[in-house]
């Protein structure tokens, strides 16, 4: 059985794009922003899934006032690059 290699993107900024596959959380940097799409069980075609969008998060994490940024939820694309709000 083949791989699926390609990530069909559905809503967001994306929507109607395809990526590389990746993990179950894809995610997109777009003007300085991370655009997160989860991986879904739906097939598109025969060489792809399709990810849902799921919401934008700053790379440092939560903003003060907006949300407390010691409890962000850590977006794992931000992380790798070195982005930290908190320090």
């Amino acid at each position: 059985m083949e791989t699926n290699t390609k990530a069909y993107l559905v809503g967001g900024p994306c929507d109607g794009s395809s990526r590389e596959a990746g993990d179950a959380l894809l995610e997109v940097e777009l003007d300085g922003m991370i655009h997160r799409y989860v991986r879904t069980t739906k097939q598109h075609g025969d060489d792809g899934t399709v990810y849902n969008y799921d919401g934008m998060v700053a790379p440092g994490g939560g903003e003060p006032g907006v949300e407390d940024p010691a409890a962000r939820v850590a977006s794992p694309k931000a992380d790798a690059e070195g982005h930290d709000a908190r320090s």
